[in-house]
């Protein structure tokens, strides 16, 4: 499910430092929901660049030689770049961030979660994400969420 689309192009760097987006989704079962991971997918849909564009076949990412058959190059111009942190993807230095909630929310299939009532309680809630003060490279993930007529929040660092 994705909760926020940005488009690059247009992006600015001040609408960056900080994203919040709303959630809500269906139950795909009956199951206590414990929580939420997140992560983010980045398409690159410009325009291909051809191996004849490189000024050499090595460089340098996050002080990581590699070679140029390291890089990943697009075979179809029209075919967009993805860099996942995805669980199922190919690991990067910002992995996944998982937030459990304190006491967990028992579901029933195809249940829709949107500040809608949920067995009596009302469920309700946002996510932001900001780039960390500390470290330009982490991003800082803040949940808030009401259950019970009880506010929470938690709070975690994507690395």
């Amino acid at each position: 499910m994705s909760v926020k689309y940005i488009d690059s192009y247009s992006v600015t760097i001040q609408e960056l430092e900080s994203v919040t987006a709303k959630f809500k989704f269906n139950s795909m079962m009956r199951a206590p929901l414990h929580g939420f991971a997140f992560w983010f997918d980045v398409e690159f849909n410009g325009h291909a660049i051809s191996s004849t564009n490189y000024q050499s076949t090595t460089s340098f990412v996050d002080n990581h030689q590699m070679n140029g058959s390291q890089r990943k190059r697009r075979t179809n111009p029209n075919e967009a770049l993805v860099l996942s942190t995805a669980p199922e993807d190919p690991p990067t230095h910002w992995q996944q961030t998982l937030i459990y909630f304190y006491d967990p929310i028992e579901l029933e299939q195809d249940q829709l979660i949107e500040g809608s009532l949920i067995k009596k309680k009302l469920i309700e809630g946002s996510v932001t994400l900001s780039q960390s003060k500390e470290n330009a490279r982490f991003m800082n993930s803040h949940l808030e969420y009401t259950s019970g007529g009880r506010s929470y929040v938690k709070e975690s660092v994507m690395r």
